[in-house]
């Protein structure tokens, strides 16, 4: 079983569905306008302005495009145009934004507000989207403050008639971040971040190939000036040697202490050294750091053949990443929502991503919040303004700290039966996906740090019967988050037959926690030996399931390592097959995807992609049942064949159908900038875990785990990363299909729906995104100086 999509490159014309029954009475008709106002664009815009666009003409409303942002609003005329459902096809793989951006001066005097107001309200629009940064959104609060006013002075100016201002009585504000830095607080993404993230990694891995080669040393500027989230999750994806940001710029005397670290790394058999810098950082005293004064302290101080690139706005351009076009889309249907659900009384808000979910934040808060990160830098308060970013920012420096500010202990590996006090066994199970090295790589060295002896385990559970384990240390897993694949080696066994095998090798090895890295297989594999430690006291050991699989079918978290990656090689395979087949415009692509009965690759790819549906398990399909007598029925099996055949029949004299299954290729591939950052995180967390649960089941001399929270799955759940016992998951799976009975991301295919044009669709509005306040989550900082 595998998912499909259908991605239909026919020209041809609808009619337009009618409005969903729930959306509808929930919802007034209005106008809704889009536009942009951001003087630089961020890769993905174009999918927000599609979604929007799209679903405000889905829920009755007008929808039209503002060219130029401000500028375009004050000047008028043909720069606010009526959108239309065809206006917006095509453009889900553009990068920049297809309605233009640009600066504007007269909006910021009130003579130019007076004339956008009065463009606004001779078309009759009452709801604005704002899809920019801070200041853009800023002045969009400041237009909806003052809009009485405004009409009052059009009113007595003659330039708008009472009835006209009367019908235009309100304004209604939602604002959506575009922004490649990722500076906005409140929400863990903004649109253009993941795609700027893809350019970098992708330079970085160019980078590290010709560093290698010539033992060099490497200093790559990234775009930040006033937040370090680019610099710092790049440093966190490639595990560079150090990282300056401008939330929390080095201590005194930095220069000695990077040239050891330097030498440190280079000792330990390292041929290269990566060094990040954003465009804002700076020292203590507020001093910019630049690339060419790190630069030349290292190869006049160290010697090392040194080299710098500053990256500039190849940052901001090229194709959206699959997670920007998901995020776009997610946003630009959330604010349609939020604007027509609005009222006089209604905040201006700000719709955003937290963890898996959509939110509705007020909008000056988040703006408040933002300038209190300024603040806080200014005044010297580091802390505080890595706090006010937000939980996310938070966990990746402290993620990043742990690995690279602490020096490793000696090490010295002599012989397999040595120990510290501490064994750590790491095993890959299942099938291989991209991010699993970069997992394993954070156990290892957040282990290590620990004070703990890590073992890796080769070949999965067969390794662990047939003995293949051996020490691991720090050195050997330098580079590995850059690897796809499985290192370590996997297969799919489950431990079952070897049980007795594995708990003789526990105790030979001496092995006291176990990190399990896999797929659906290493669920079952951790199950069965939770259920065997009735029998095997050598298995009454603290164990942990780090959900690694292309299917995201792991019962207990909503995504999994591997899965972004496969949804982004998926999605360019869907542009380009798009691009091949859009000179006949008469032909419908279907294209068969991993994810066995889990159709999440199959959903998300359809989103990112624009296919016209996508056929999965969980949804079934009742059109084609054929009664074969008045008490039985048979149900077609939805086979890729049988889609082809079905189109391909039906479609005769009217389109070509072609087929594709992409296989493989999905497993493969460099890691996603997301699951390099997610895989590192999870290891990390992993082996914290572990070190705490170790100290509670030490017991006269020895280690004694039989509880049920003592073997967890590590997954992400809504908005943070949680464990959970694996036997509480067993309600919850469906283990004749391998996948969870609940899954978050079906939600989202009423989107899909809509987006592409379905009829009527029945949208769970069960869990309406409610207004958040920002300011409850990170706490007022006193602006004292420390």
């Amino acid at each position: 079983m595998a998912g499909m999509l259908w991605i239909d490159v026919y020209n041809s014309v609808f009619q337009f569905p009618p409005i969903s029954s729930n959306i509808a009475q929930s919802l007034k008709i209005g106008t809704v306008s889009v536009m942009f106002k951001q003087p630089f664009c961020a890769t993905g815009m174009n999918a927000a302005v599609r979604a929007t666009v799209r679903m405000g003409i889905y829920t009755g409303a007008k929808v039209y495009f503002v060219h130029e942002g401000y500028q375009g609003l004050v000047d008028g005329g043909d720069n606010i145009k009526l959108a239309t459902w065809e206006s917006v096809s095509m453009m889900l793989h553009l990068g920049g934004t297809v309605i233009g951006s640009a600066r504007c001066m007269d909006f910021k005097e009130k003579w130019g507000r007076l004339k956008a107001a009065c463009n606004l309200v001779k078309l009759g629009i009452t709801n604005l989207c704002v899809i920019g940064g801070d200041g853009s959104l800023t002045g969009a609060n400041q237009f909806r403050t003052e809009w009485s006013e405004l009409l009052a002075d059009l009113t007595k100016g003659g330039k708008i008639s009472a009835e006209e201002a009367n019908r235009s009585s309100h304004l209604n504000i939602v604002g959506m971040v575009g922004s490649i830095d990722n500076d906005f607080c409140g929400t863990d993404m903004t649109i253009g971040t993941d795609s700027a993230l893809h350019r970098i990694i992708e330079v970085v891995d160019a980078i590290t190939t010709t560093a290698q080669s010539h033992q060099r040393t490497f200093i790559l500027e990234v775009m930040g000036r006033h937040c370090g989230y680019l610099a710092l999750v790049t440093a966190l994806a490639c595990g560079a040697d150090w990282v300056f940001i401008p939330e929390m710029p080095p201590e005194e005397n930095w220069e000695e202490h990077l040239c050891k670290r330097l030498i440190a790394q280079r000792g330990r058999g390292s041929r290269l050294n990566v060094i990040i810098l954003a465009e804002g950082a700076q020292d203590r005293n507020q001093k910019p750091i630049t690339c060419d004064q790190v630069k030349n302290l290292v190869s006049k101080k160290l010697g090392f053949d040194t080299r710098s690139t500053i990256l500039g706005h190849v940052q901001r351009g090229g194709t959206p990443s699959a997670f920007d076009r998901i995020l776009g889309s997610r946003m630009g249907v959330e604010a349609v929502m939020a604007l027509l659900e609005a009222t006089p009384e209604t905040p201006a808000c700000v719709v955003s991503l937290s963890g898996n979910m959509a939110v509705r934040l007020p909008l000056m808060e988040c703006v408040q919040v933002t300038k209190d990160v300024t603040v806080a830098m200014t005044e010297g308060r580091f802390e505080d303004a890595v706090k006010l970013r937000g939980k996310s920012f938070q966990n990746n420096w402290d993620t990043y700290k742990m690995l690279a500010h602490v020096t490793p202990p000696e090490m010295k590996v002599s012989s397999i039966f040595f120990f510290f006090n501490i064994n750590i066994a790491i095993i890959n199970v299942g099938a291989p996906c991209a991010g699993m090295n970069a997992a394993v790589r954070a156990a290892v060295r957040v282990g290590i740090i620990q004070g703990h002896q890590m073992l890796a385990v080769h070949d999965g559970f067969d390794g662990l019967a047939n003995g293949q384990i051996e020490p691991i240390i720090w050195a050997q897993v330098g580079g590995w988050t850059g690897k796809g694949g499985s290192n370590l080696g996997t297969k799919r066994h489950l431990p079952g037959k070897n049980i007795e095998q594995i708990s003789l090798n526990i105790t030979k090895f001496n092995i006291h926690s176990l990190i399990i890295i896999g797929g659906f297989e290493a669920y079952l594999g951790g199950l069965e030996l939770v259920t065997a430690r009735e029998m095997y006291e050598e298995l009454c050991i603290p164990m942990v399931v780090i959900p690694a699989t292309v299917s995201n079918n792991v019962p207990g978290s909503d995504f999994s390592i591997g899965a972004d990656t496969a949804l982004n090689t998926i999605t360019m395979t869907c542009d380009r097959i798009k691009q091949s087949a859009a000179g006949t415009k008469r032909r419908v692509f279907i294209i068969e995807t991993m994810g066995g009965y889990c159709g999440y690759l199959a959903t998300m790819a359809g989103l990112s992609s624009g296919a016209d549906d996508a056929y999965i398990y969980e949804e079934h399909y009742h059109s084609l049942v054929s009664f074969v007598t008045t008490t039985n029925k048979l149900w077609i099996n939805y086979t890729t064949q049988f889609l082809y055949n079905l189109y391909s029949e039906e479609g005769k004299g009217t389109f070509d159908c072609r087929m594709n299954v992409l296989g493989h290729m999905q497993q493969g591939g460099t890691p996603s900038p997301f699951d390099r950052n997610f895989g590192t995180k999870m290891g990390s967390k992993s082996v914290l875990w572990l070190t705490n649960k170790l100290k509670e089941c030490y017991r006269h001399g020895r280690i004694f785990a039989n509880m049920p929270d003592s073997a967890c799955v590590l997954g992400m759940k809504k908005r943070s990363l949680v464990f959970q016992p694996l036997a509480s998951l067993k309600d919850d799976t469906d283990f004749e299909h391998r996948i969870p009975k609940t899954e978050w991301w079906l939600r989202l295919r009423p989107i899909l729906k809509i987006l592409a044009k379905y009829d009527t669709v029945e949208m769970d509005t069960s869990e309406v995104a409610a207004m958040e306040h920002v300011i409850k989550k990170t706490g007022l900082v006193k602006r004292d100086k420390m």
